[in-house]
């Protein structure tokens, strides 16, 4: 009974990687639904459009640049959680959004940020852009418990308390809003608005709701803009870079493979099924949320797969650990598991925390790192913890019981740590202090305590077109070299 139970596990197993890996591959129905090819990639991998706004007020402030990029970047993120928005100078703005080649239109989706104005019906301007601080499409019932979509604006401080006189003094009269020149809506005040949280109501659709709120949020912004310069931009990387990423981490994982096979035997071989399963999972995964892919969300997928090799390494070590102590293999498999599980949920765990404060705090690419790391985290324990469980098991009642073919843990020597600890801490010390002396060193010689890159210190961004096609990454790299050396 335990065997053919275990022989319908394995055949199990092997289908759901044959389908895992045809949908990876080639993907299923006429779009091709998870397939690999159909992932979104950045603007690093695959290209997408770069955006350069000019600021038209003069003399710009530090805290107002930095309130129109925050509001800027909240509003890109609508087309791709990699979209990045930057200052470039003293009063231009940069904004690149992966995954998309038509700059025009994104440019009408986006919109042209302008001056935003509240108006009563004599023309008094009661609030401007610089009043709002958001502003949002929400959903609910009208009286009749029919559907209702309405938008939310929110005011700060000023805002609220010119708004609360306005409408108090126009009770049932219109207040139009305006914006660069043109009404885009005439909503009527029904009641006094005192805590600075208006709704915008009508027979909205969704979409005109979303649209409205778009405006607004973009008219709400501290600084009018203008478009400078859009176009679309190729990946950073190139085709032949991407290539040779992804041979390398072919490579890795086979080599991965191998290790664990050879350190654990039959353990080993169960990990790597479900290794190859979680990457599997993965790139369905990612198709389905439509993440998009960038070189450091790769990074999130590549610390990910360590992690769930890191688990296997722990499990099976305390199944080496069981069998030394005379334990059967069934009960050392059993008891290894749950000796493990708390360590690995622990460790996935404070993990998993970094990688959401680094979503809530990020933006960007950061944010794209966070997202994949944390698809990877949840994944990663899961075939660990479970799927490399459910294989062992099933190779254990198809036949493979001895304990040979899970290695017995050697006899090691006990090294007493903690009779040194006066050493170690000795060692820490210097090393430590040696560490900040390097820091001061370096702020006192170059002015920044770190190397940073051009993405903190900023730099000289220059851009050649060539007419016809563009040469080669190795005639593009002599090109540079030839002239600024």
């Amino acid at each position: 009974m335990k065997k053919s139970r275990g022989i319908l596990s394995l055949i199990l197993t092997v289908v759901l990687i044959a389908f895992l890996g045809f949908t990876t591959a080639v993907g299923i129905g006429k779009g091709h639904s998870g397939a690999a090819e159909n992932i979104k990639l950045g603007l690093d991998l695959a290209g997408g459009v770069s955006i350069t706004y000019q600021v038209k007020d003069d003399n710009p402030t530090e805290s107002q640049m930095s309130d129109t990029i925050y509001k800027l970047q909240r509003r890109v993120e609508q087309y791709s959680t990699e979209a990045t928005v930057y200052q470039e100078g003293s009063d231009r703005i940069n904004i690149e959004i992966p995954g998309v080649t038509n700059a025009n239109e994104i440019l009408d989706e986006l919109g042209k940020p302008g001056s935003l104005e509240f108006k009563t019906e004599d023309g008094t301007t009661v609030i401007t852009g610089s009043d709002v601080s958001t502003a949002s499409a929400k959903s609910g019932q009208d009286k009749m418990g029919n559907q209702e979509y309405s938008v939310e604006l929110n005011l700060n401080k000023e805002g609220k308390e010119k708004f609360a006189e306005a409408t108090e003094a126009n009770v049932g009269k219109i207040i139009s809003i305006i914006y660069d020149g043109e009404t885009i809506s005439d909503p009527k005040v029904n009641s006094a608005i005192p805590d600075g949280v208006a709704y915008i109501t009508g027979n909205f659709t969704f979409e005109e709701a979303e649209n409205l709120a778009s405006t607004i949020r973009i008219g709400g912004l501290q600084l009018e803009l203008e478009e400078l310069r859009s176009n679309v931009v190729g990946a950073q990387l190139g085709e032949q870079a991407v290539s040779t990423s992804l041979k390398a981490g072919l490579i890795g994982i086979i080599l991965v493979f191998l290790f664990m096979i050879l350190a654990y035997l039959l353990p080993g071989l169960a990990s790597s099924l479900a290794l190859i399963i979680y990457t599997e999972l993965v790139m369905i995964i990612l198709n389905a949320f439509e993440v998009t892919l960038t070189l450091p969300g790769i990074a999130g997928i590549i610390l990910s797969i360590g992690m769930a090799v890191d688990a296997n390494v722990i499990i099976f070590a305390r199944v080496k650990e069981e069998m030394a102590r005379g334990k059967s293999v069934r009960n050392s498999l059993k008891t290894g598991f749950q000796k493990a599980m708390s360590a690995i949920v622990d460790g996935n765990v404070t993990t998993l925390i970094a990688a959401a404060v680094l979503w809530l705090r990020g933006s960007g690419s950061v944010k794209g790192f966070a997202q994949t790391l944390a698809i990877g985290i949840v994944l990663s324990m899961g075939t660990a913890l479970f799927v490399t469980k459910f294989i062992l098991n099933a190779l254990y009642n198809v036949g493979f019981d001895h304990e040979k073919f899970y290695g017995i843990k050697k006899a090691g020597r006990i090294f007493p740590f903690t009779k040194h600890s006066l050493k170690y801490l000795v060692v820490f010390g210097v090393v430590a202090v040696a560490l900040v002396v390097s820091l001061i060193v370096g702020k006192a010689n170059t002015g920044n305590s770190l190397n940073y890159g051009l993405d903190f210190m900023g730099g000289t961004s220059t851009e050649i077109v060539f007419e016809g096609s563009a040469p080669g990454n190795k005639e593009l790299e002599q090109l540079v070299q030839d002239t600024i050396g």
